[in-house]
């Protein structure tokens, strides 16, 4: 039974981890240029990338980046709106990233006491 504390902690720290991540915002990424490309588009391509960019201020990264590449995948994007939609997946990506090497970090000292 010993080994199922550390496993809670491990598990409680993830979990902690993973909700401070849910910061409005999310450290270093920038919007603005998808927000700006999008602002001349159709009615559905712009509520898509708002809902792409909602996700993203919202720190569910993982949403962002399913709305993202959905909205990549669409033919009557601009050279531009491709541009913005691409650097804003990298964005997602490293977020994402460096929450789950911030929740391993936190999981590994958990572990470690």
């Amino acid at each position: 039974m010993r080994i199922g504390i550390p496993f809670i902690a491990a598990f409680a720290a993830i979990a902690l981890a993973v909700a401070g991540c849910s910061k409005e915002g999310g450290p270093g990424i920038d919007t603005t240029a998808v927000q700006k490309s999008f602002a001349p588009a159709e009615a559905a391509l712009k509520a898509a990338s708002a809902k792409a960019v909602d996700a993203v201020k919202k720190g569910d990264y993982s949403g962002a980046l399913k709305e993202l590449q959905l909205l990549a995948g669409d033919i009557k994007l601009t050279d531009e709106q491709k541009k913005a939609i691409n650097d804003l997946i990298e964005q997602v990506k490293r977020a994402l990233a460096d929450a789950g090497n911030k929740a391993l970090g936190e999981a590994q000292k958990a572990l470690g006491k």
